[in-house]
């Protein structure tokens, strides 16, 4: 039964007759948090409703709205949700951890979405739980487990490389001190869950597939319709490929394809979201969920159009059993900009390259 709390959280009690471990779950992007989904549907009954999620929400409107409507799915299945203004002012960090310290004490499992977030980070080095679960958080999961399984530090694949700066070397400590939590040893197991292709497996990290059957459970199957829709990117907001070259590209691969929507990453900017409307005439869609959830739910396209992003995985898994095609395109290497990272252009094609059951389509030219 739910109840709203004095702090304007809501909150719902865990289902008698769960004896396993509290599990305490974080969060920061309507991703993670359906993935969180995912891996308790494929634990049951032995996770049950002893599963706390914890929302560090972000400031950006697109992933709060997002994060909504995910937390109330959760509620639905019988989670408790505690949503945290974890970025809300100065104080809001500091209020945010002290509030979870007794929690995270006492969890005896944690699941967490981002390792390389150094919220999370901090938050590992205070728990003393016995397992350490990561979901994916896209294909940032494809980098954290090489990282791991060699033993680097935690950077962020499309950082641009160098030494580290003066932030991350105040933080280097705290990053080290959640490394080492993320390692198995005797008092500790670490388990991946993931839809991604792995090359290297961190020495005795279980592994464990996501199918996404909990959203093939609870939507779809699609309508799926005559046409193609497109997916978009964040590759220009994160600086890695160049603005104008992305909406040529777009322009040509719709045409080509004779796609009608264009399916808005909920980091994408509302300048280059409008401007790609007017010159491509493509319908601009904000979903209101994670895309393997709109896709599941339909009307889809029987054509879905990619760049390089962590749907090129997890869309066939998502509508497995339907007539949906995914087809990915290649970045060309002169898309990039100049402060792209030296590795933008290898982990991009590793993307591509380590896709099953796509249709892999040759990089569009963008003059």
């Amino acid at each position: 039964m739910s109840a709203l709390r004095r702090d304007g959280r809501t909150s719902m009690s865990p289902r008698a007759g769960n004896t396993g471990p509290h599990t305490l779950a974080f969060v920061e992007s309507p991703v993670q948090l359906l993935n969180v989904l995912e891996w308790a549907h494929a634990r049951e009954p032995a996770v049950g409703a002893g599963l706390t999620l914890v929302v560090l929400s972000p400031i950006d409107p697109m992933t709060r709205g997002q994060l909504r409507r995910m937390a109330e799915l959760a509620r639905n299945d019988g989670h408790e949700v505690r949503w945290e203004e974890a970025r809300g002012g100065a104080a809001a960090p500091f209020q945010t951890i002290g509030g979870l310290t007794g929690l995270l004490r006492r969890a005896g499992r944690v699941v967490l979405g981002d390792p390389f977030s150094r919220y999370v980070q901090l938050l590992l080095t205070i728990t003393k739980a016995r397992d350490i679960v990561v979901v994916d958080d896209g294909t940032a999961t494809m980098e954290f487990v090489a990282q791991l399984a060699r033993g680097e530090r935690l950077v962020r694949w499309h950082r641009k490389g160098g030494r580290p700066g003066p932030r991350d070397l105040v933080f280097a400590p705290v990053s080290s001190a959640a490394r080492k939590r993320l390692t198995p040893s005797e008092r500790r197991t670490v388990e991946i869950f993931s839809s991604m292709p792995m090359e290297e497996t961190p020495h005795g990290v279980t592994v464990t597939a996501n199918t996404f059957a909990w959203t093939r459970d609870r939507f779809g199957p699609p309508r799926i319709t005559k046409g193609a829709d497109m997916v978009g990117t964040s590759l220009v907001e994160t600086g890695v490929v160049d603005g104008d070259r992305y909406l040529e590209a777009v322009r040509t691969l719709a045409k080509a394809h004779g796609a009608t929507r264009y399916f808005a990453h909920r980091r994408e900017s509302t300048e280059k979201l409008h401007r790609l409307a007017v010159e491509t005439g493509l319908e601009v869609v904000r979903p209101d969920l994670p895309l393997e959830l709109i896709a599941r739910r339909g009307p889809i396209g029987r054509t879905i159009l990619s760049f390089p992003s962590t749907v090129v995985h997890t869309l066939p898994l998502a509508l497995s059993g339907t007539e949906v095609r995914v087809a990915v395109c290649d970045i060309d290497p002169a898309w990039l900009t100049e402060n792209a990272s030296p590795r933008a252009q290898g982990f991009l094609s590793g993307v591509t390259g380590s896709a099953r059951d796509v249709h892999r389509l040759a990089a569009v030219s963008a003059v």
